[in-house]
């Protein structure tokens, strides 16, 4: 399980620098209430390093985020200072911090990799000073995501 952990932490990574390299712009779109983030790698000319990734032929290959579980996401940790947040490859990153009344520092690292609001669209590592935390306190955290993106859709679809 923690070897699953440190995969999805470096995956994360990995995005993180790659999107780094890029230096390209991206929309935000949400259009249609889909609930989903569109960033494109439109290069001007020259080759950039999206094309290691194979598709050639488009140069507006788009990656999408769903929104809800983005915005719930922020919303449930934001307790912990924010280092890297990435919308447009999926990726928040915090540095430590304690909940609230909480005497135990956390870092958390958030992918989503999937446009759908369920569970298989979300990936969470949570780290204290002595390692990865317990798979219980993971799923506690990504139920709790999944549960706030699921009523800020249904908040949005009142309106």
């Amino acid at each position: 399980m923690a070897f699953a952990r440190l995969i999805a932490a470096s995956l994360a990574a990995a995005a993180l620098a790659v999107a780094g390299c890029s230096g390209n712009g991206g929309n935000r779109s949400g259009g249609g209430g889909n609930g989903i983030f569109t960033g494109s790698s439109d290069s001007e000319g020259g080759s950039t390093v999206w094309d290691l990734f194979g598709n050639n032929n488009s140069p507006d290959t788009a990656f999408q985020v769903n929104r809800y579980i983005w915005n719930a996401s922020l919303d449930i940790l934001d307790f912990l200072p924010l280092e890297t947040v990435e919308p447009f490859t999926g990726v928040i990153e915090t540095g430590w911090g304690r909940p609230p009344n909480g005497r135990t520092e956390y870092r958390v690292t958030v992918l989503i990799k999937d446009p759908a609001l369920d569970a298989r669209a979300l990936s969470v590592s949570v780290y204290d000073r002595s390692g990865p935390v317990d798979a219980d306190v993971v799923e506690e955290i990504e139920n709790a995501i999944l549960s706030r993106a699921r009523q800020l859709r249904k908040a949005d679809s009142e309106l």
